[in-house]
């Protein structure tokens, strides 16, 4: 056993990319949380009916990658208004049944890429589907939360306070008691902002970039409890709720 893997527990947390290359041999499944703003995204599309395919790239390839599995490409910025998807989570909460969006993001994507690449079952998480993603998590021995942060300017890793919040309430919700320490801190600090009314959420520092930028709506969509009942379970190369397009062959 490494010293770093939680091998002894059955829930486990380590952040972003590295924990799927460090930890993700040794489990059942992952779910990837980036709540601000590609999980809340990838929410909206499931829950709407519609497939989204990560994306770890946000160039040229991404709408090259969309012609060719006949998708659409959502630009990798916000944006307020014209035709098309963005990653503002405002822009896809109406898409349509049946409709697939390429999502570039290179940190949700690029970590859920990764899992995939890793022969395991993905899910992705986050506080509009916490519930859903826990029920789906429970026919899994072991489970390993991923909160995939931000970056710096520099590429480095920033943790972000929303995407451990919503890990936590995910590992909450599958009530297993068998949690290593970074899951149960995680926990302890759901519950703390269960009591706060996760209004300081909206002071974090990823809604105050949204606020400031002028995406207010995407901070509520973000920070919505269980608006969705479905989960979001990587099937081939799209996140979609249940493998119903998938042919019996596969």
């Amino acid at each position: 056993m490494e010293w770093f893997s939680q091998e002894k527990f059955e829930v486990r947390l380590e952040w972003g990319i590295s924990a799927v290359e460090h930890l993700a041999k040794e489990v059942d499944c992952v779910v990837i949380v980036d709540v601000m703003s590609f999980s809340t995204c990838v929410s909206l599309a499931v829950n709407n009916g519609a497939s989204t395919y990560p994306y770890p790239w946000k160039d040229a390839s991404a709408v090259e990658y969309g012609m060719k599995i006949g998708a659409f490409t959502a630009s990798p910025e916000r944006r307020f208004g014209g035709e098309g998807y963005s990653l503002s989570p405002a822009s896809i909460k109406n898409i349509s049944d049946g409709e697939k969006l390429v999502l570039p993001s290179p940190n949700g994507s690029a970590v859920s890429f990764k899992a995939r690449d890793a022969g395991i079952t993905v899910f992705s998480g986050c506080f509009r589907n916490m519930s859903a993603t826990a029920n789906a998590c429970r026919a899994f021995g072991r489970v390993l939360i991923i909160p995939c942060g931000e970056r710096w300017p520099d590429g480095s890793l920033r943790p972000c306070i929303e995407d451990y919040v919503a890990a936590g309430g995910i590992i909450s919700a599958m009530c297993r008691e068998n949690r290593s320490p970074e899951a149960q801190a995680a926990v302890a600090t759901w519950q703390y902002y269960q009591n706060e009314n996760f209004e300081l959420l909206r002071s974090c520092s990823s809604a105050l970039e949204l606020t400031q930028r002028g995406f207010n709506e995407d901070v509520e969509l973000c920070l919505e409890i269980d608006k969705s009942q479905k989960e979001c379970r990587l099937w081939g190369d799209a996140y979609m709720t249940i493998p119903a397009r998938k042919s019996s062959s596969q």
